[in-house]
């Protein structure tokens, strides 16, 4: 299980299986510049394999232009 908390929108998803976090952006709806991906201390890439019992924090970027 990989639980997801989403910022500024203070939301928390749980997903059963996800291999890897471009899969985990499609799931949300999410393009790859639309958020930085966040497990622990560390920025991830698209291509950076999840794990069951990860804890991943997405912020979502927006310009205001």
């Amino acid at each position: 299980m990989i639980t997801v908390f989403v910022e500024p929108d203070n939301e928390t998803f749980t997903f059963e299986k996800h291999n890897t976090v471009l899969m985990l952006q499609k799931r949300l709806g999410l393009r790859v510049n639309d958020a930085l991906i966040i497990r622990g201390d560390r920025l991830l890439t698209p291509d950076d394999r999840l794990e069951d019992g990860d804890e991943i924090r997405i912020r979502k970027v927006t310009s205001t232009g």
